[in-house]
This record gives C-alpha cells, sequence and structure tokens, in this order.
C-alpha cells in the first residue's frame, strides 16, 4: 500500500472517529462540555475547538496556502452546534484534499512559519499530513480520558474497530 492509501484511511479514521465523539459530546449539557477538566485546553469543548483549528490551519498552510496565522488560544467557536457544522465540514474538505494528493505533492519540501514559535521550517509535505492525523488522535486520546472521567465508556478507538475497513 502506498502512502497516499494510507494518507485515505486516516481521513476516514478522523472522520469516523469524529462523528463517534460528537455523538457521544452532544448528549452533554454545555455546561460539562465547556466545564474546565484540567485537560491541557481545559474543557471538552476547548479541546474539540483546537483539533479544528489545526486541522484549518494545517489544511489552509498545505492545501491552497491561504494560511492567515490567528491566536491559538481563542476559540473558533465557543457555540456548539457551530462547531460540529464546522467540524463537518472540515472533515470532508480534508477528505476531498487527501484524496487529491499526488505522490510528487506528497514528496516536495514545504516551507512554512509556525504560529507556535515564529519559526520558519522547510520540511517534507508527507511529515506535515502525518502531522495532522497525529495531531488529532493526540487530543482525541485527551477528550477519550475526559469522558471516561464522566464515566462515559467511549468504546474502542483503534483503526481495526473502523467500519468498512475490514473485508
Amino acid at each position: 500500500m502506498g502512502i497516499e492509501k494510507q494518507f485515505e484511511m486516516l481521513s476516514q479514521y478522523n472522520s469516523w472517529m469524529n462523528e463517534n465523539i460528537f455523538n457521544i459530546c452532544d448528549s452533554l449539557s454545555d455546561d460539562v462540555r465547556n466545564k474546565d477538566m484540567g485537560a491541557f485546553f481545559g474543557s471538552i469543548h476547548r479541546t474539540l475547538d483546537h483539533i479544528l483549528y489545526g486541522d484549518k490551519s494545517w489544511l489552509e498552510r498545505l492545501r491552497d496556502n491561504t494560511y492567515s496565522p490567528r491566536d491559538i488560544n481563542k476559540p473558533l467557536f465557543s457555540n456548539w452546534e457551530d462547531l460540529k457544522r464546522e467540524r463537518v465540514i472540515v472533515d470532508s474538505e480534508i477528505d476531498i484534499w487527501i484524496k487529491s494528493l499526488s505522490e510528487n505533492k506528497i514528496n516536495q519540501i514545504h516551507t512554512y512559519t509556525s504560529n507556535v514559535d515564529g519559526k520558519q521550517r522547510s520540511v517534507p509535505y508527507w511529515s506535515l499530513v502525518h502531522h495532522i492525523f497525529h495531531h488529532q488522535t493526540h487530543h482525541r486520546g485527551q477528550l477519550t480520558t475526559l469522558l471516561s472521567q464522566l464515566g462515559i465508556d467511549f468504546g474502542s478507538t483503534d483503526i481495526p474497530f473502523m467500519p468498512g475497513l475490514s473485508e
């Protein structure tokens, strides 16, 4: 399997996990979703918003080079319904973008300026595509811990459990 197919699988996994997490979090009240539970971004809502922030930022950089720096500590969406709606849109955009990647594009060097430390970096494009999916997984792991602290069993987050993967 080529790296392009691996990215397609990770994009499908991203959509599956986001759908599951948003369905579970939809059953929580705004007070619970916004409660500071001591996570890196405090609450469930802010963590989900941060994942979206990262996805939008990297998509803008890598897909069409339209990224405009914004405050990483300022939420994109404070309203739950707006956050959910944008998550579905961005997941679709990620899927379309991933399917458009060519081997030539993936093997290029991409230069960007970090919004975190202001440094310019030139790295393989494929490493940044990997980073998008690793960033999502890292923070969704925090979310499953927060849900567990609320007594909610999230279930399996393992790739082999993803629908449509097995034949």
